[in-house]
Protein backbone atom coordinates (compact mmCIF):
# COMPACT_ATOMS: atom_id res chain seq x y z
CA UNK A 1 0.00 0.00 0.00
CA UNK A 2 2.88 2.31 0.85
CA UNK A 3 4.43 1.81 -2.60
CA UNK A 4 1.07 2.59 -4.23
CA UNK A 5 0.89 5.91 -2.38
CA UNK A 6 4.44 6.79 -3.41
CA UNK A 7 3.68 6.01 -7.07
CA UNK A 8 0.50 8.11 -6.92
CA UNK A 9 2.44 11.00 -5.37
CA UNK A 10 5.01 10.82 -8.17
CA UNK A 11 2.30 10.78 -10.85
CA UNK A 12 0.49 13.72 -9.22
CA UNK A 13 3.78 15.62 -9.01
CA UNK A 14 4.44 15.19 -12.72
CA UNK A 15 0.85 16.18 -13.54
CA UNK A 16 0.98 19.31 -11.38
CA UNK A 17 4.23 20.31 -13.08
CA UNK A 18 2.63 19.92 -16.50
CA UNK A 19 -0.52 21.76 -15.39
CA UNK A 20 1.51 24.71 -14.11
CA UNK A 21 3.53 24.85 -17.31
CA UNK A 22 0.36 24.74 -19.44
CA UNK A 23 -1.22 27.73 -17.71
CA UNK A 24 -1.02 31.15 -19.26
CA UNK A 25 0.98 33.63 -17.22
CA UNK A 26 -1.22 36.33 -15.69
CA UNK A 27 1.47 38.99 -15.46
CA UNK A 28 5.10 39.63 -16.10
CA UNK A 29 7.18 39.73 -19.25
CA UNK A 30 6.00 36.31 -20.48
CA UNK A 31 2.38 37.53 -20.51
CA UNK A 32 3.24 40.03 -23.26
CA UNK A 33 4.29 37.25 -25.62
CA UNK A 34 1.25 35.02 -25.07
CA UNK A 35 -2.16 35.24 -26.69
CA UNK A 36 -5.19 36.76 -25.01
CA UNK A 37 -7.16 34.67 -22.50
CA UNK A 38 -10.47 35.58 -24.11
CA UNK A 39 -9.86 33.97 -27.50
CA UNK A 40 -12.06 30.93 -28.29
CA UNK A 41 -13.00 29.98 -24.74
CA UNK A 42 -9.50 30.03 -23.36
CA UNK A 43 -10.86 31.52 -20.14
CA UNK A 44 -12.69 28.28 -19.31
CA UNK A 45 -9.52 26.30 -20.01
CA UNK A 46 -7.60 28.53 -17.60
CA UNK A 47 -10.24 28.00 -14.91
CA UNK A 48 -10.08 24.23 -15.41
CA UNK A 49 -6.27 24.20 -15.24
CA UNK A 50 -6.31 26.29 -12.07
CA UNK A 51 -8.84 23.99 -10.37
CA UNK A 52 -6.91 20.94 -11.61
CA UNK A 53 -3.66 22.35 -10.17
CA UNK A 54 -5.29 23.03 -6.77
CA UNK A 55 -6.84 19.56 -6.77
CA UNK A 56 -3.48 17.94 -7.50
CA UNK A 57 -1.76 19.98 -4.80
CA UNK A 58 -4.36 18.93 -2.23
CA UNK A 59 -4.14 15.32 -3.38
CA UNK A 60 -0.34 15.36 -2.94
CA UNK A 61 -0.76 16.55 0.66
CA UNK A 62 -3.42 13.91 1.39
CA UNK A 63 -1.41 11.16 -0.30
CA UNK A 64 1.70 12.18 1.65
CA UNK A 65 -0.19 11.88 4.93
CA UNK A 66 -1.66 8.54 3.86
CA UNK A 67 1.79 7.26 2.85
CA UNK A 68 3.13 8.25 6.25
CA UNK A 69 0.35 6.30 7.96
CA UNK A 70 0.87 3.29 5.67
CA UNK A 71 4.63 3.22 6.15
CA UNK A 72 5.81 -0.24 7.28
CA UNK A 73 6.51 -0.18 11.02
CA UNK A 74 9.42 -2.63 10.84
CA UNK A 75 11.18 -0.39 8.33
CA UNK A 76 10.78 2.57 10.68
CA UNK A 77 12.28 0.62 13.59
CA UNK A 78 15.25 -0.53 11.50
CA UNK A 79 15.83 3.00 10.22
CA UNK A 80 15.64 4.52 13.71
CA UNK A 81 18.02 1.97 15.20
CA UNK A 82 20.52 2.53 12.37
CA UNK A 83 20.29 6.28 12.94
CA UNK A 84 20.86 5.86 16.67
CA UNK A 85 23.92 3.65 16.04
CA UNK A 86 25.30 6.20 13.61
CA UNK A 87 24.85 9.01 16.12
CA UNK A 88 26.50 6.98 18.87
CA UNK A 89 29.53 6.33 16.65
CA UNK A 90 29.88 10.00 15.77
CA UNK A 91 29.65 11.25 19.34
CA UNK A 92 33.41 10.87 19.83
CA UNK A 93 34.15 12.95 16.72
CA UNK A 94 32.08 15.97 17.75
CA UNK A 95 33.73 18.97 19.41
CA UNK A 96 32.76 19.66 23.00
CA UNK A 97 30.38 22.60 23.21
CA UNK A 98 29.90 24.12 26.67
CA UNK A 99 26.42 23.90 28.09
CA UNK A 100 24.81 27.22 28.95
CA UNK A 101 23.90 25.80 32.36
CA UNK A 102 27.55 24.97 33.12
CA UNK A 103 28.90 28.19 31.59
CA UNK A 104 30.02 30.71 34.25
CA UNK A 105 28.13 33.95 33.74
CA UNK A 106 30.39 36.01 36.01
CA UNK A 107 33.32 35.99 33.57
CA UNK A 108 34.89 39.42 33.25
CA UNK A 109 36.08 40.69 29.89
CA UNK A 110 39.38 42.58 30.07
CA UNK A 111 39.10 46.31 29.33
CA UNK A 112 41.50 46.20 26.39
CA UNK A 113 39.66 43.29 24.73
CA UNK A 114 37.10 45.62 23.18
CA UNK A 115 39.58 48.21 21.99
CA UNK A 116 40.47 48.12 18.30
CA UNK A 117 44.02 47.04 17.59
CA UNK A 118 45.65 49.73 15.44
CA UNK A 119 49.27 50.44 14.62
CA UNK A 120 48.54 53.95 13.40
CA UNK A 121 48.03 56.89 15.71
CA UNK A 122 44.50 58.23 15.90
CA UNK A 123 43.71 61.43 14.02
CA UNK A 124 42.95 64.58 16.08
Amino acid sequence: MYILFIVLILIASVLVTLAVLAQNPKSGMAANFGASNQVMGARQTADFLEKFTWGLAISIVVLSLAATMAMPKEGIRVSNSALERSLEQRTGDLPIIPNMIDFPFDVEIPADAGAPATDQPSLP
